[in-house]
């Protein structure tokens, strides 16, 4: 019993099958809660506050994050399989060193997300106590790095809990739209606007594929026997349901109050449709924002250290770990309270540039791990220095360049609009070309690997592992 409660001792390193614990369907919760919050809130508004009305702007949401999801939960099963956090199963694919381009980006996508929860947190308070932004906003951030620095295992317990708060909380205010009559204009399925619904669309989806960089983070504990198909399903429905549910909360509240910001707009609409639900309503998602920040320093603090190893090889402790964390959470204080005013446009921003970066990573991991090498890697090589996988890997590398270039012209932001986007009226399509043109690279790159041969040499260097991570 009293080892429960103790701080969470592993970080970057490998998890021994002996100390595997834990249920498959504890991922649904985790990634339910995970979804389940004020950040995916302003993700369902993204469209409706372009112009999109209700009606095409569900649509948009639900397609979205269940294409998004996909990919996110096919990570979430690597988890069990290899033992290893996320972004440091990077390597195989990228190199030693390598790996430390989509580690960077992992970096930022952490921070500043955690920055953009901050500031809904801040802004939430602000709206029911006119507390101060900036004790408000610091106080969110040393509360999830609290849990964060607990760890695994009061991670899953306290989005266990949180679950089962916000479901009733989603099923009574859902039985409440039912009342609510909406201007015509809301539920017009002929006014369609191409540039809000794929704009949606990929908010959705790219929203979705963030989590992927750190998913199986929370199924590395599990016993590899679970299953791939289990790990999928419990982790795809968990996030599927929560995010494309709490998605839709943000467009229902832009569709009913167009002209106000995302947190009175969420007040006012809970309090339309059910009197006096609009305070416990953002309360609760108060809380979910919290835990899903605390997932993000939790990330960060394993990528950092996977940088720092990559850099110069480490011992992976509890007080490394620990300061990681306290480092991420610095700088997500400094960005929060330094953030805009022009909150909604910036997270949508945001969100094109995270979809950017990250569909040719998740398209090189998955293709590697499902088809290419099928499972097959070293641990022990993966933390080697000069090993079996190198120090760069051209193949990935070069994946990932093309890749992106490939979806240059079709960016749309407000930054810079690509020239097919620009002839599509604004329209960003990068997503369905970067998957697809990664993949293909990077098989065609592969053709010239051994994998039987690297498969042998990967179970010769585990021999005996198991004891030795004991």
């Amino acid at each position: 019993m009293a080892q429960r409660f103790v701080l969470e001792k592993r970080s970057i390193d490998y998890v021994p099958l002996a100390e595997r614990h834990g249920k498959v369907w504890h991922l649904w919760p985790t990634w339910f809660m995970g979804d389940a919050h004020l950040a995916t809130v302003a993700t369902g508004y993204v469209g409706v506050a372009m112009g999109g009305n209700l009606v095409w702007m569900a649509i948009a949401v639900t397609i979205g994050s269940a294409f998004g999801t996909f990919f996110m939960a096919f990570h979430s099963t690597q988890g069990p399989q290899l033992g290893l956090p996320q972004m440091i199963q990077s390597r195989p694919q990228f190199g030693y060193v390598g790996a430390l381009l989509v580690w960077g980006v992992a970096l930022v996508t952490y921070v500043g997300f955690n920055a953009f929860n901050q500031v809904l947190a801040g802004d939430t308070l602000d709206t029911l106590y006119h507390a101060d932004k900036h004790l408000t906003m610091p106080l969110v951030g040393i509360l999830a790095a609290a849990l964060a620095i607990f760890g695994y295992d009061w991670i899953h317990r306290v989005q266990q809990v949180l679950t089962a708060i916000l479901l009733a909380g989603l099923v009574v205010m859902t039985v409440a739209v039912a009342g609510v009559r909406f201007p015509a204009a809301q539920l017009d399925l002929g006014d369609f606007r191409l540039v809000p619904f794929l704009t949606q669309l990929f908010a959705a989806a790219a929203y979705q594929i963030s989590w992927s960089i750190y998913v199986s983070d929370y199924s590395r504990y599990l016993p590899r026997d679970v299953g791939v198909a289990a790990s999928f399903w419990w982790t795809y429905l968990g996030a599927f349901i929560g995010g494309t549910w709490t998605m839709l909360v943000g467009t229902v509240a832009g569709a009913m109050f167009p002209k106000l910001e995302l947190t009175p707009a969420l007040r006012a609409s809970a309090n339309a449709m059910l009197p006096g639900s609009g305070a416990p309503l953002l309360l609760v998602s108060l809380l979910g924002l919290v835990t899903i920040t605390t997932l993000n320093f939790y990330g960060a603090s394993l990528t950092l250290l996977s940088v720092a190893d990559s850099l110069r090889p480490i011992k992976a402790t509890l007080t490394k770990r620990i300061a990681t964390i306290v480092a991420c959470l610095v700088v997500a204080c400094l960005l929060a309270l330094t953030a805009s005013p022009d909150f909604a446009k910036e997270f949508g921003e945001f969100l094109s540039i995270l979809l950017y970066l990250f569909t040719p990573w998740t398209a090189i991991n998955l293709v590697d791990f499902y088809y290419v090498r099928r499972g097959h890697y070293s641990v022990r090589e993966i933390f080697n220095p000069r090993g079996l996988y190198g120090r760069w890997n051209w193949r990935g590398l070069t994946a990932y360049a093309v890749g992106f270039v490939a979806m240059i012209p079709f960016f749309s932001t407000g930054i810079y609009v690509g020239p097919v986007a620009r002839a599509l009226g604004g329209a960003d399509l990068a997503m369905l070309v970067g998957l697809p043109v990664s993949t293909i690279v990077y098989l065609l790159a592969c053709r010239s690997m051994d994998v039987e041969a690297e498969a042998r040499r990967a179970a010769e260097a585990d021999a005996g592992l198991e004891d030795a991570a004991g």
